[in-house]
């Protein structure tokens, strides 16, 4: 069972990763007007969630699987979280990341190991580079959110959330590729309370909102955003998960995610990426459902190019 599956990866990885802090603020609860908790991801092992689902993903490869090594495609998240996880057990990391991928993350990526081969910014030259390299090198693939290894890692982050405050009414996280959302609105399921899951997606890239409209997996028709790690879009594995669990999704335009991440820096002298901000600008919209509820929120991510700040 999918439940006991949480515990077990819980398990797993709690040795290789930190049980982040949950933090609030009256200032941000006055503005909003509810009770927000922040799982703050964003002080995880290489600054993101992912570390969570690339470890349960890799920690259950078989030992001639190890050896060969995994291969993964990403911008730049899951592959700094491939890249460190794989390093902490010994086996061999490929990296295929799109040519305009912030720096900042092409030089973690570097420093925790990963071999990265660089390619053009869609989706099939992503699919196509780790294709040839799982070929060549016999390494194994992880999908970054279309992997149930992943998105149950992904979701014991609101599974410590929800442990910790175990009456929130809400659950909100960014969608990109859908593997956070995915985890999250299992976790909710089985450890929450009648706790509903809300997803924040950008407006230039909102193939889930569009997705859960037409009850099929819908692509991007663009993907002109700042917030870089939710450029992907949904798979068929996370997509039944998504469309069954999460109640409804919430599109924010760039402004909105520009003024939420500002606000979080000013007013919680936190570092939270564009991506996190997403998540964080959809209850700043949608604040009149939240009214006087306690709503937590995953803070996914703090990996922001200094040189390339959108304020």
């Amino acid at each position: 069972m999918l439940k006991e599956e949480f515990i077990l990866s819980q398990e797993r990885i709690n040795p290789y990763i930190h049980n982040t802090p949950i933090l609030t603020s009256e200032t941000i609860n006055e503005i909003i007007g509810c009770s927000v908790y922040f799982k703050c991801e964003n002080f995880q092992k290489m600054g993101a969630f992912k570390m969570r689902g690339a470890l349960n993903a890799i920690m259950q490869l078989t030992e001639d699987q190890r050896n060969r090594g995994v291969v993964t495609h990403s911008s730049g998240n899951f592959a700094q979280a491939v890249s460190l996880a794989a390093r902490s057990l010994g086996v061999k990391a490929y990296i295929v990341m799109p040519i305009n991928a912030p720096q900042v993350k092409k030089d973690a990526v570097k420093g925790y190991g990963g071999i990265i081969t660089e390619c053009e910014s869609t989706i099939e030259a992503r699919e196509k580079n780790a294709k040839i390299i799982s070929n060549e090198k016999g390494a194994t693939f992880l999908h970054p959110s279309n992997n149930l290894e992943v998105i149950i890692g992904q979701g014991t982050a609101c599974m410590e959330l929800l442990h910790e405050i175990n009456d929130l009414d809400y659950v909100l996280a960014p969608v990109g590729g859908g593997g956070l959302i995915a985890g999250t609105a299992l976790s909710a399921l089985y450890f929450g309370k009648n706790c509903k899951v809300i997803g924040g997606e950008p407006m230039e890239a909102d193939d889930a909102f569009r997705s859960l409209q037409s009850g099929k997996i819908e692509n991007n028709t663009t993907t002109n955003t700042i917030a870089d790690g939710l450029r992907t879009s949904l798979g068929d594995i996370n997509f039944p998960i998504i469309k069954d669990n999460v109640d409804k999704i919430v599109r924010v335009t760039e402004l909105e995610i520009v003024d939420a991440m500002k606000l979080i820096w000013e007013r919680m002298k936190i570092i939270i990426e564009p991506s996190s901000a997403v998540a964080v600008a959809a209850l700043i919209k949608d604040c009149d459902l939240f009214k006087n509820k306690k709503v937590g929120i995953i803070i996914s991510g703090g990996n922001v190019d200094l040189q390339n700040l959108p304020f």
